[in-house]
């Protein structure tokens, strides 16, 4: 009898979809105003902005941090002299974060070409324009952070900020040299290079310049009433403003912040070290010949407002301990328990100042605990963190 065989069925193995793989290509930009003529036109204004930035910035640091040969010979007038650098070094710098995003935008295909580098001299190119934006951005960043006093870094600011300053400064000279020949044929609307630029692009690049300068100046209006007091009204984004705060004035450091207490403040005396030392009671300070002066308080975060305040002239102080008039420095030291300007010096230009003041009121009334009792530092074009509060000890040098 013939074996039965089975018969075999074979399956189709299951064919998985084809997935088409993407190709990656090199990104186009078809934006019209990404071109020379746009950003030469925000290049001017981002340029001026800068070098205001940068030499108030310097004005600001020496006189925060003079050298040997400089600290005697600062100048404490017009009294409103660094009031008037620090509030432009911060208005200005608040304007050009507006106009460096601007920038960015109409130049940032230029990010993405194809070659990347092509010769030498592009990839040098290349080069300082990284090193140009990444300072840039990381000034206007840090400045604006510090502004609201928020320090989410483990520098200090203030040397770093000053150092890079001067490599932003650098880059730019640097790259101002390098594009020159695009910049002179784009400079105006009158230049030969500006003839290869579609004429239809000329409303949309001035309505982008008109929308840039108005954003710029609501960025001015709302914040530069912490300086100008003035527009104080519409001072509405800024991290102060300068009515409000203890006694009407705003407080960067509080008596919390420093460590200092009313019951440490019971036994307080005036230690003044010089050829002739003594020591006051504040009593006994009380009773010298006081002294009057309206001056402002302005501080380096940009904000500053004018006060009556009164006291005892330092000159008097320093007189009385031996200093030799005209040539005598000081060293004011405060009663806070740790801060990067709890010990500070004055050169001879301040303290011979008869507006220079170891204040005692403010706007009539005694200093409160916040603005520095029962003395304080006052003087004029000086920056607020030199304005030393909860003195005890004047140093005659």
């Amino acid at each position: 009898m013939p074996k039965l065989r089975t018969p075999r069925f074979s399956v189709p193995k299951p064919r998985l979809p084809r997935i088409p793989v993407p190709q990656l290509q090199p990104p186009e930009f078809n934006g019209r105003l990404h071109d020379a003529r746009t950003a030469t036109a925000i290049g001017r204004w981002l340029g001026i902005a800068f070098a205001v930035c940068f030499v108030t910035g310097l004005i600001s640091h020496y006189l925060q941090h003079p050298p040997d040969w400089l600290a005697d010979h600062l100048p404490a007038r017009p009294t409103w002299g660094y009031r008037l650098t620090q509030g432009l070094h911060i208005a200005t710098g608040l304007a050009a974060i507006v106009l460096l995003l601007v920038k960015l935008w109409a130049v940032y295909p230029r990010l993405f070409v194809r070659p990347p580098v092509r010769s030498v001299r592009h990839g040098l190119e290349r080069l300082s324009v990284a090193v140009l934006v990444a300072a840039a951005v990381f000034q206007v960043l840090t400045g604006l952070l510090n502004i609201v006093e928020w320090y989410p870094w483990p520098f200090f600011f203030v040397p770093v900020h000053f150092a890079v300053a001067w490599i932003a400064a650098g880059s730019i000279l640097l790259h101002i040299a390098v594009k020159a020949p695009d910049i002179r044929a784009h400079w105006s609307r009158s230049s030969a290079g500006t003839r290869e630029l579609p004429a239809e692009d000329a409303p949309d690049r001035r309505s982008l310049l008109l929308a840039t300068g108005a954003a710029v100046g609501a960025v001015t209006l709302t914040t530069v009433g912490q300086a100008f007091t003035p527009l104080k009204a519409f001072d509405l984004l800024a991290p102060r403003h300068p009515d409000r705060g203890p006694q009407g004035l705003p407080v960067n450091r509080t008596a919390v912040a420093a460590g200092v207490t009313e019951r440490g403040l019971r036994a307080w005396r005036l230690e003044v070290v010089g050829p002739r030392p003594y020591t006051l009671t504040l009593d006994a300070l009380r009773a010298l010949p006081r002294a009057g002066a309206r001056l402002p308080i302005a501080c380096v975060e940009g904000w500053s407002v004018e006060a009556d305040w009164g006291g005892v002239r330092l000159s008097d102080l320093v007189a009385r301990a031996g200093g030799r008039p005209g040539s005598a420095a000081v060293r004011v030291t405060s009663l806070e328990v740790s801060g990067s300007y709890r010990v500070m010096e004055m050169g001879a230009e301040y303290v011979e100042d008869p507006l220079t003041l170891l204040a005692l009121t403010l706007n009539g009334q005694p200093l409160s605990l916040d603005h520095g009792a029962p003395a304080r530092i006052i003087a004029p074009n000086r920056p607020g963190v030199l304005q030393t509060k909860w003195v005890y000890r004047l140093e005659v040098r």
